[in-house]
């Protein structure tokens, strides 16, 4: 490994830290940071833009104001690529889309505002499928992002740019959005962790739909602590957002240490049947338990009923996606992947009583699932249905020996979860016998963000089986 390889595996915690006591500078970081994209980026396609000459100018001003011995933000010089279906002044901001392949946004979004508030430097922008949509990132602007284990197979999506830039060093840092399973799904397909926050937690601005609580921006990293890190720069309410939550994001600078001793765990590898699990991601969350027996928790098979979830998610998906996409398919529709127009065709067939019927049926899960979890503090769970696939294949088609209907069936076991919107994790824990990384879904009770962090740094800590 050499010693820009070694430098940029280091996680930003520590990177932080060599920057705070002058061990480097945050030019000399990004210079190292940009040497790694040159290497690896060819290979597996993750950061599709790249602006040095922008992210030279931010790290100059991190030095300076070191060198002028003022207060530096809590990412101040950690390099970081946005998501490119997050707006950045000045930078390419495509959404995937060949509608928008020379598109230049002239503000923020406000996720990308408040990384760079903290004195983050953008280096540029990670792929993403069109439009977010499914968890395969590829997409006709830029092609596919390979994942970094087996570049035979994909890193999942809608973050997988972010993922992969992660798992290869590229970024110490780095965000992304989660509406069935984009910050979790490729954090387990690459081996990094992707948090879904609490909807409100990290606000979303601009937004067409400012109460619609089912798609969340949140962080991803290498490190649970790198991860919280992360938040706690993006959290904190905005009175433009409706639903933020008002609570600081300095909140999540405390300490994660927690004493988990007789913490019960409803720990279920399959949903109890609920949705085809492939056997070789059900054997690693299984095999789960034995770190979480480790640190004290009182793990049980359990899992709550998770029925309506998948009609009242695709109901609220398709609406959204009408809403969003109907008139530039009207003017734009050969420039449109199949999957999104469909998804929004059904969007454009529903009435009124749909609507209702999908919210009334999240109504009922929510209270089935927080009646559950007044005895079981988490839920453990697979992240996803199935290990990372062939990178020529869009989705699943199926499951051990169930038909997927739909290019998103195959992720039931995110967007679950996200009708909910309970905060989840996806932490690496194990492998296939092929050596596919396989993350284990953690999800914490209503707004308890903090204690979902807590355990998956427990449950990192404790974990010994790593590669």
């Amino acid at each position: 490994m050499t010693d820009t390889q070694e430098l940029c595996l280091k996680t930003a915690t520590e990177l932080r830290c060599l920057i705070d006591d002058k061990t480097i500078s945050a030019v000399e970081l990004l210079n190292a940071h940009l040497e790694q994209i040159e290497a690896t980026n060819p290979t597996v396609n993750a950061i599709v833009t790249l602006a040095p000459e922008h992210a030279l100018a931010m790290a100059k001003n991190v030095d300076a104001q070191i060198a002028r011995g003022g207060k530096t933000g809590l990412l101040a010089g950690l390099p970081v690529a946005h998501k490119d279906l997050h707006n950045t002044k000045g930078i390419r901001t495509t959404y995937g889309s060949r509608i928008y392949k020379d598109h230049v946004p002239d503000e923020n979004a406000l996720i990308v505002q408040r990384i760079i508030d903290a004195g983050a430097v953008t280096l540029g922008k990670t792929n993403t499928p069109e439009w977010g949509a499914g968890s395969q990132t590829f997409n006709e602007v830029f092609g596919a992002t390979k994942n970094p284990y087996d570049t035979s197979k994909t890193c999942g999506g809608s973050s997988g740019g972010a993922a992969v830039a992660l798992a290869k060093g590229m970024v110490p840092i780095a965000d992304g959005s989660d509406m069935g399973g984009s910050l979790r799904n490729p954090a387990s397909f690459c081996n990094v962790v992707g948090f879904r926050p609490s909807p409100g937690r990290v606000p979303t601005y601009p937004s067409l739909s400012a109460w619609f609580s089912i798609p969340v921006v949140g962080p991803m990293a290498r490190t649970v602590e790198d991860c919280t890190l992360l938040l706690a720069a993006i959290a904190g309410p905005d009175p433009r957002v409706p639903i933020s939550i008002d609570e600081p994001g300095t909140n999540f600078l405390n300490s994660l240490q927690r004493e988990f001793k007789g913490v019960k765990i409803a720990l279920s590898p399959d949903f109890d049947g609920q949705v085809p699990v492939a056997k070789s991601v059900q054997k690693v969350v299984t095999d789960s338990s034995s770190v979480f027996d480790a640190i004290g928790c009182k793990v049980e098979a359990a899992c709550p009923d998770f029925s309506g979830a998948d009609f009242a998610f695709k109901t609220l998906r398709a609406w959204s996606f009408a809403a969003k996409h109907e008139e530039n398919i009207e003017k734009y529709r050969e420039l449109y992947k199949e999957s999104i127009i469909w998804n929004a065709e059904q969007g454009m067939k529903l009435k009124g009583e749909d609507i209702h019927k999908a919210e009334s049926e999240r109504t009922s899960l929510f209270r089935r699932v927080v009646h559950m979890m007044r005895e079981y503090e988490f839920l453990v769970l697979p992240v996803s249905q199935v290990a990372p696939f062939d990178i020529t294949e869009e989705y699943v088609k199926e499951i051990e020996g169930q038909k997927m209907h739909t290019y998103i069936d195959w992720m039931q076991s995110c967007y679950f979860i996200s009708c909910t919107g309970l905060p989840a994790i996806s932490v690496p824990y194990g492998f296939t016998p092929e050596g596919l990384p396989v993350g284990i879904q953690i999800v914490g009770r209503h707004h308890q963000d903090f204690s979902v962090l807590q355990l998956a740094y427990a449950f990192q800590q404790a974990n010994t089986n790593v590669m």
